[in-house]
């Protein structure tokens, strides 16, 4: 559906595992105005982990999203997906940036697990947080006794190559390719700087993400999703997967009079490894770091599974909420509801139009 029509927008495309997503921004005066969006969801039969190897397919089914939108701007963000990108933040003695690249180059030889001429290295300087003394703010440098603080990221070649074939086909101009992680911290904080695990539940995988102060400093990902729920309760119930896929959205986690009791007792046994991953990221972080994370957040397809918030905050004993992706974006009221309901599926194309407005 087309909304508003400006000369200065952006498209976010999440080009997912069951679906592809594209939002349209327009910056007004710095603000980020929704212009339109679309998305295609592939059949689950049709789904691979690898379906952006399908580089004619993909492009013509973006191709088809940005017709029926209406899409005015050909300048597109797109994200990688987290299970296939290596991201991890690295303590190097201090040093000038010229010199940071060879010391990453010679760091990721011992823990990026494929030969490093098939990636593509990427590195941030992560910067410590603002400090005041006597009424005056600044901005230090992460130089401690440890050393300093990188965030080094690497993407399989071959993977890049098929996202610049997919938008080239598409006709679509590609500013920038990011991880999804990242577009994920933008869209659900804003400038929130607190310490946060955000759970991206998709169709098949679910990604575990926790952001810092804007950086994704630790991602992780599981291969269950809202699907893998579905089709346990279609196995455990003996009913099709239409008729399971309802049952999980009116029942949820918690049992109602009136619902299968089956369902809840799966749903709880098929998301127990996304929480014993939840449980593992956590610990790992936190260990050796004074603070703990403040929130989680939920977003992703299955982000409004009734109960799953209360559920998961029972569990961790920490506030729980679906994230809203639309905070930071001006539409005309009269399409709250529909947006909120579709919002945590739009969390990554958001925050990757976002990218260009709120450089």
């Amino acid at each position: 559906m087309k909304l508003f029509a400006k000369k200065q927008s952006y498209l976010g495309i999440d080009l997912g595992t069951a679906s592809i997503k594209v939002v349209e921004l327009a910056n007004v005066g710095g603000t980020a105005r929704l212009v339109t969006y679309g998305f295609a969801e592939l059949p689950v039969d049709e789904v691979k982990f690898d379906v952006h190897q399908k580089i004619e397919q993909s492009a013509y089914t973006l191709t088809q999203i940005c017709k029926r939108a209406r899409v005015t701007s050909r300048q597109a963000v797109a994200a990688l997906p987290t299970f296939s990108v290596f991201s991890s933040v690295l303590t190097l003695p201090v040093m000038n940036e010229r010199e940071v690249g060879q010391a990453l180059t010679y760091e990721a030889k011992k823990i990026v697990p494929l030969p490093l001429e098939e990636m593509i290295l990427d590195w941030k300087i992560l910067h410590d947080k603002p400090t005041t003394e006597a009424g005056k703010i600044s901005v230090a440098p992460n130089h401690h006794d440890k050393g300093m603080r990188v965030l080094l990221t690497a993407a399989p070649k071959n993977l890049v190559k098929q996202y610049l074939e997919i938008f080239s086909q598409a006709n679509l101009e590609l500013l920038s390719l990011e991880t999804e992680a990242f577009a994920l911290g933008r869209s659900l904080l804003g400038n929130d700087p607190s310490l946060v695990l955000v759970v991206d539940i998709g169709a098949l995988t679910t990604d575990i993400v926790i952001v810092d102060d804007h950086i994704p400093v630790f991602n992780r990902s599981i291969d269950v999703g809202g699907v893998t729920v579905t089709k346990a309760i279609s196995n455990s119930l003996n009913v099709d997967e239409a008729r399971a896929e309802q049952f999980k959205r009116d029942v949820g986690i918690v049992r109602v009079m009136s619902g299968p009791s089956g369902v809840p007792n799966t749903i709880k046994e098929t998301i127990s490894s996304v929480i014993n991953e939840m449980k593992y990221s956590l610990s790992l972080y936190q260990a050796d770091r004074e603070k703990n994370v403040e929130k989680i957040i939920l977003t992703g397809g299955s982000a409004f599974l009734p109960n799953l918030a209360e559920y998961l905050e029972e569990i961790f004993k920490i506030k729980v909420v679906v994230g809203d992706p639309w905070s930071q974006v001006a539409y005309p009221t009269e399409l709250k509801g529909v947006l909120d309901e579709i919002g945590p599926r739009y969390s990554t194309a958001i925050g990757l139009a976002l990218r260009e407005i709120h450089k």
